[in-house]
């Protein structure tokens, strides 16, 4: 009796859900600022002539839409596309081979290398792509220093792949290696009483308890490798352009309507993807 007083006590204690709420108030004030207000102006721009982002003397109309058709603009989403899907495929290969190495090491401080898996990403992103494409030259600091020649793959597709790779490659590690935290090892040992091998074990247990590291972290790597426009501006050179390099000129250029078609097209793709996360992971563990 005197236990579950206690107990009630201490829910009593706990913040109502109306305290904690209020909490999200900044969040939420930073969201409609940010995110939804932009949003909502952009989906307006799609279908009106506009002179920037006055509406002076606007006029409604489906023209905006005809920049879908342009060749360029095609050759973008191709690229894209492309770019995207080969980096998510690599990342995928290497990071589920790093996660899962990591998953059956021995070693005490699994967190630590971890967290040195993920340091690059404190470090700004136009920063390590200055730096990368530096090394992509035929004269760089290790070249000079060992007195060799190097290689010229700067502005090339090559260059923009392993940019995004070694960008985004911390992306996939970390849910599938959640996920793979989060596989009961009695699970594992029921397998092995079983009868199955390691291999069986591992493709009829493990790999398909950790779809959902996989999912997310396919998701987190293909949706900034399609939408971003940093990568293949630096590493690229200006050869080669993906979508967000098109969003990115038109905006820059105040040509703001068929930046937001562009833009609106970009989001209905990664709203899909949350979609598609959502599926697959509902309450999100393999993010945290």
């Amino acid at each position: 009796m005197q236990k579950d007083r206690k107990l009630l006590a201490k829910l009593e204690d706990l913040p109502s859900p109306y305290k904690l709420e209020r909490l999200s108030t900044p969040y939420k004030i930073w969201l409609y600022l940010l995110a939804l207000i932009p949003m909502f102006i952009m989906v307006i721009l799609m279908f009106v002539n506009t002179e920037g982002i006055s509406f002076e003397g606007a006029s409604f109309t489906f023209s905006n839409f005809a920049i879908l058709k342009e060749e360029s603009v095609l050759i973008a989403l191709y690229n894209s596309f492309k770019f995207s899907f080969l980096t998510t495929l690599i990342c995928l290969f290497f990071g589920y081979i790093i996660a899962y190495t990591l998953y059956k090491s021995k070693l005490k401080h699994k967190g630590g290398i971890l967290l040195l898996l993920i340091l690059p990403m404190w470090t700004n992103i136009l920063l390590r792509i200055e730096a990368l494409s530096y090394l992509m030259q035929p004269h760089n600091i290790i070249t000079n220093m060992l007195g060799i020649e190097g290689v010229d793959i700067l502005g090339t597709d090559l260059a923009i792949l392993i940019g995004l790779v070694f960008t985004y490659l911390p992306f996939v590690i970390l849910p599938i290696y959640n996920a793979l935290e989060k596989i009961d090892p009695s699970l594992e040992e029921a397998a092995l009483d079983l009868g199955m091998t390691e291999t069986k074990k591992f493709w009829k247990v493990i790999f398909p308890l950790s779809l959902k590291g996989l999912v997310s972290g396919s998701i987190m790597v293909f949706l900034p490798c399609f939408s971003g426009f940093a990568v293949p501006k630096v590493l690229g050179a200006g050869n080669v352009l993906l979508i967000g390099n098109i969003i990115e000129q038109n905006f820059s250029n105040m040509n703001y309507n068929i930046g937001s078609v562009l833009a609106v097209l970009v989001l209905v793709i990664i709203l899909g993807s949350i979609l598609l996360i959502n599926k697959f992971d509902k309450e999100g563990e393999t993010l945290l």
